[in-house]
C-alpha cells in the first residue's frame, strides 16, 4: 500500500527575473511525497513545477487535484499518469516521486555517467531582461564564469538597445567563441517579426525562441519557412497533450528546433513523445528547466544526461533562489555536474 501527501513551497529569487511577460520575484512549487506503508522510513519526493500565468495546468482547482491524487494513489501509477493528462506538472511530479521511491529515496532517478560524476552537461548561461547596463553586467558575469553559450531574454526593452548589446558581444566574442541564443517569449507582432529576425540574424545567433505568441500556427509556419534565423518553439508546445496532435503541430509549423520543459509537457513520457515528433521532421531539440527547485532540476538533468544530446541545455537555474535546497548539483565552467560528495538537504520541507 502506498501513502502520498503534498506540500506547497515558495522559492524566492535572489534578484528579480525579467521577461517580456513581467518580472518574477518568487516561484511557487508543490511537492509530492510517497511512501510504501510496509517501509515508511523510505520516502520519495517529486516536484510539481507550476508557473503562474504560463503552465497549462495553472487552474483554480490545482490543489484539489493534488488532494484527489493523494487519496487515489493506489489506483496505479500509470493509470494516474493518464488521469492527469491535462495537468502536465502533476504528471512529472508523479513520475519523479515514483522513481525516487523505487530508488530508495536516493534521488538517483536515472543512473548514468552524469550521476557517477564522470561527465557534465554543457548548459547555457541565462541573461534576464532589464536595463541595458544590468543586462551587460549579467553577460559579462556569464562569460567570466566560463560559459560558451549564453541565452538572452529579449522583447521588453527597446529593440535597438537589444541589438546594441548583441553587437557589443559579437565585437568582443566571435560566433566560434560564444554561442548566442535569444528568447523573445512571444514578444514580437506577426507583422514585424520577419524584419526583426532579419536584423537579429546579422549577429550570427544560434536561434530565437518563440518570436511570436503561441497558437498562431500558420503565422509561425511562415516565419519558420522564411526566416534567416533558426526558430525554436517553446510556449507553442504548452497545452498540446495528445501524441497525434504533437506530430501534427510540428508537421504544420516545421520549426528548426523545439525546446522541452518537462514540467510543462508531461514529464519524461511527454518529452519522449515530442522528441519522436521532432525527429520525424528532422528538427533539433534541447531541454530546459522551468524554474524548478534543485529537486526538479535534478530530475530533469538526470533524464537529459541519458539522451546524449551534445548541445548546451537550459539547466542553469539552480542558483536563482535564496531558499533553494542543498543538492549534489553544481555548475563549473558552463557545465552542470553531479557531485558524489555533496549531500541533499531539503529539511525545509
Amino acid at each position: 500500500m502506498l501513502k502520498a501527501s503534498y506540500k506547497k513551497y515558495t522559492l524566492q529569487f535572489k534578484r528579480p527575473g525579467g521577461t517580456s511577460r513581467g518580472v518574477l520575484t518568487e516561484k511557487e512549487s508543490w511537492f509530492l511525497f510517497l511512501e510504501d506503508t510496509t517501509n515508511p522510513e523510505i520516502k520519495g519526493i517529486g516536484e510539481c513545477g507550476l508557473l503562474k500565468g504560463l503552465s497549462a495546468d495553472d487552474v483554480p482547482d490545482y490543489e484539489q487535484k493534488l488532494q484527489w491524487l493523494c487519496l487515489h494513489i493506489n489506483n496505479g501509477i500509470q493509470n494516474l499518469y493518464e488521469e492527469f493528462r491535462a495537468y502536465p506538472s502533476i504528471q512529472f511530479g508523479l513520475e519523479m516521486v515514483w522513481r525516487d521511491l523505487q530508488a530508495g529515496g536516493s534521488k538517483i532517478l536515472h543512473s548514468s555517467a552524469f550521476t557517477d560524476g564522470e561527465m557534465q552537461i554543457p548548459i547555457n548561461g541565462l541573461v534576464w531582461m532589464g536595463a541595458k547596463e544590468f543586462m551587460l553586467e549579467q553577460i559579462n558575469e556569464k562569460l567570466q564564469a566560463g560559459f560558451t553559450c549564453v541565452k538572452m531574454k529579449i522583447g521588453a526593452i527597446d529593440f535597438k538597445e537589444e541589438l546594441a548589446l548583441l553587437k557589443y558581444i559579437r565585437k568582443e566574442y566571435s560566433a566560434d567563441e560564444i554561442e548566442l541564443r535569444v528568447d523573445a517569449n512571444g514578444a514580437f507582432k506577426p507583422n514585424e517579426a520577419l524584419e526583426k529576425l532579419k536584423r537579429l540574424s546579422e549577429y550570427q545567433l544560434h536561434s530565437i525562441e518563440q518570436p511570436i505568441k503561441q497558437k498562431q500556427p500558420q503565422e509561425m509556419a511562415r516565419l519558420c519557412e522564411d526566416t534567416l534565423l533558426p526558430i525554436a518553439l517553446d510556449e507553442e508546445l504548452i497545452g498540446v497533450f495528445d501524441k497525434a496532435d504533437k506530430a501534427k503541430l510540428l508537421d504544420t509549423i516545421k520549426p528548426q528546433y523545439i525546446i522541452l520543459k518537462p514540467s510543462f509537457i508531461g514529464g519524461y513520457k511527454g518529452s519522449d513523445e515530442w522528441i519522436e515528433a521532432a525527429n520525424t521532421i528532422n528538427a533539433g531539440w534541447w531541454i530546459t528547466s522551468a524554474l524548478e527547485s534543485n529537486i526538479g532540476l535534478n530530475a530533469i538533468a538526470q533524464y537529459t544526461a541519458t539522451l546524449n544530446n551534445p548541445m548546451p541545455q537550459g539547466l542553469g537555474t539552480g542558483s536563482l533562489y535564496t531558499n533553494n535546497f542543498d543538492s549534489p548539483l553544481f555548475i563549473e565552467q558552463g557545465k552542470l555536474g553531479f557531485s558524489l560528495e555533496k549531500k541533499w538537504d531539503y529539511s525545509a520541507l
